[in-house]
């Protein structure tokens, strides 16, 4: 009985997960106002691709999973752009006092995306993001097709399935 107790509420939360992610696909990127890591006002209603899909990961410079993720991705962004001309945006939600650690984290990874900042969580909030990793894909009219909260090795696979999909619309 003890065990049953201790289950319930856990299913719960990860049925919850589940059908959270379900109930974006379909809507369209809000519009917020933040920064690129270069200190560049971005309105998020405005991302484009030249009609390509275009994959928004939430990540964390302390988040290991969002780390080897965006790791992960990077050995394989290069043949995903020449394949699909998707373009990967990476939003940190790293708050004002870790902000400036952003940039020198992502110079010694390598990392080749396109970087914001969501210091306030304001880009977090309006998608319904409540922990890190979680991953969107977005199609060319800005519309989320596909979301995925969480990280395990081999789930960049998975998105890329849906990015082909995508760009052969």
């Amino acid at each position: 009985m003890k065990k049953i107790i201790f289950l319930l509420p856990i299913a719960s939360l990860m049925f919850f997960a589940f059908t959270q992610d379900d109930d974006k696909k379909g809507k369209k990127v809000p519009n917020v106002s933040i920064k690129d890591v270069d200190g560049n006002p971005i309105n998020t209603g405005e991302l484009s691709n030249d009609g390509n899909p275009i994959v928004i990961s939430f990540w964390a410079t302390w988040c290991k999973p969002c780390n080897l993720e965006l790791d992960n991705i990077m050995d394989q962004y290069e043949d995903w752009q020449d394949e699909t001309g998707v373009k990967l945006v990476a939003v940190s939600i790293d708050d004002q006092r870790n902000v400036n650690k952003v940039r020198p984290f992502v110079d010694a990874k390598g990392w080749e995306y396109d970087i914001w900042l969501d210091p306030n969580g304001d880009f977090k909030r309006a998608l319904g993001v409540n922990n890190v990793p979680h991953t969107f894909l977005v199609d060319g009219n800005r519309n989320i097709v596909y979301s995925h909260n969480g990280y395990n090795p081999g789930d960049e696979d998975e998105l890329y399935d849906h990015i082909l999909e995508e760009s052969a619309k």
